[in-house]
């Protein structure tokens, strides 16, 4: 393919597979042919920023097809490369594109660091990462609408997709670690790229489809989980693509199990009842709050959700912000109040609440229709999440609940066996729990016969 014998070129050549290599080093002669600049194919040719318009156009912002550019100028190749300004050289594109698709965080640092600020001055402040950020995501967005991989979501029935590029954006850049003048340096950045795996990964996808290598080793990711029997003619749904896009791999099953709606005000009205009708017994659930403030939170169940006075779920819950800021907030190992769902009782809190305690949830919805609290100043106990709604007690504007798991399999049979006074009367043993008291009938119990 008219290569040098550079030695830097060779080692990154030798990363991909035999079957690949002719593929990563035909991309500099198909950008030349499919661009009306390119001449014949013959020696010292470059590539041009209008080169690459053409085919990254459709996808990519003209300041994202920049920054890409930039990145390829930034490459050593081991060889003379073509003076400043003349173009990006056969060698420079191999090292970038092996850079980009194979290479380490250290590798890549040096890379991102040239298409977030553009000059040559080594240093990044936190505003020029998140700018670039904004691009990449917007690009990712875009690859997925255009190559048809929604998986059944429906974006113009979604949220605004450009302020959740906003918000992914702004949460990648909160992973940095900069220096007291927020500015950030190549071992700064490598650090960052080390720990954030999805900055690289949607760097990968973008010159992956956008240049058009395709290689069998490395199959498109897959960002969004299937969505499954959605009303969308009736919904406008409080996600979007980006946020979907960082909520999905936190999940215990990630992009594996469908999303399925459940519940949604817009669709099923406004009655408690009916969200406990909805979500009980349904397997592992999203929920998604809005309060009349515009704040956008929620909480994942790692269990379907069952009618009782006492806290339910295990570690793998935990809350989140969407709007305005983007966060996830994981168990901390203080409590295990990771869920709890309660109705028609007396002397127990009856409504939705995750982490905390009663009377203080870091998430709240009273079984009262449209009123809820995030009292969790500084931190909720059980997850370490601040405050999520704008004010500590919230009125609700809309609320939706989805299926992200499996439905758990109904028993076969009924279980016969003694049953205790706790047994029959849950609320008595919640109860002796919240005062201190040992249920030593729980240990004494005859063991149950089994007829099998």
């Amino acid at each position: 393919m008219g290569n040098t014998d550079s030695v830097v070129v060779q080692k990154r050549l030798a990363r991909f597979r035999p079957e690949e290599r002719p593929v990563v080093e035909g991309v500099f002669d198909r950008l030349h042919g499919a661009s009306p600049a390119g001449g014949a194919g013959k020696a010292g040719k470059v590539l041009t920023l209008g080169m690459l318009k053409p085919c990254m156009g459709n996808i990519a912002s003209d300041s994202m097809i920049k920054r890409v550019y930039a990145g390829m100028c930034s490459m050593d190749p081991g060889v003379a490369p073509p003076p400043p300004g003349a173009g990006v050289s056969r060698e420079q594109l191999v090292v970038f594109l092996a850079d980009v698709l194979r290479g380490t965080a250290e590798e890549r640092a040096p890379l991102f660091m040239a298409m977030a600020q553009g000059a040559g001055t080594g240093v990044a402040t936190c505003d020029q990462i998140i700018e670039f950020l904004q691009d990449l995501v917007s690009a990712v967005v875009q690859i997925i609408i255009q190559k048809g991989r929604l998986q059944g979501w429906k974006p113009e029935r979604m949220a605004d997709g450009s302020i959740g590029v906003k918000l992914l954006a702004e949460q990648m850049s909160s992973e940095l670690k900069p220096s007291d003048q927020r500015t950030c340096d190549v071992p700064c950045l490598e650090d960052w790229l080390f720990r954030v795996s999805n900055v690289a990964m949607y760097m990968d996808l973008l010159i992956g489809e956008g240049l058009n290598v395709g290689l069998t080793s490395r199959p498109p990711p897959t960002l969004l989980p299937p969505c499954w029997e959605t009303p969308w003619e009736k919904l406008r749904c409080l996600l979007d693509l980006p946020v979907l896009m960082f909520l999905t791999p936190q999940l215990p099953d990630g992009y594996n199990i469908p999303w399925k709606l459940l519940f949604s005000t817009q669709l099923h009205g406004e009655s408690f009842t009916k969200i406990v009708g909805s979500c009980k017994g349904r397997g592992p659930t999203v929920l998604l709050i809005k309060d009349t403030k515009g704040h956008i939170f929620g909480g994942f169940a790692s269990h379907g959700w069952e009618v009782k006075p006492q806290f339910q779920g295990d570690s793998r819950c935990f809350l989140f912000s969407v709007f305005p800021c983007l966060r996830v907030y994981t168990y901390t190992g203080y409590n295990q109040h990771y869920m709890y769902l309660n109705q028609g009782q007396q002397t127990m809190p009856n409504g939705l609440g995750m982490g905390g305690q009663h009377g203080y949830f870091g998430l709240w919805l009273d079984s009262d229709f449209g009123r809820g609290h995030s009292r969790a100043r500084p931190r909720c106990t059980t997850y370490g999440s601040p405050q999520l709604s704008a004010e500590e007690d919230f009125t609700l504007d809309s609320l939706e609940v989805w299926g992200v798991g499996k439905p758990p399999e109904e028993e076969e049979g009924v279980t016969g066996g003694k049953r205790s006074i706790l047994d029959a009367d849950p609320e008595v043993q919640a109860m002796m729990e919240m005062a201190g008291k040992t249920l030593h009938s729980q240990g004494l119990r005859e063991p149950e016969e089994n007829n099998g």
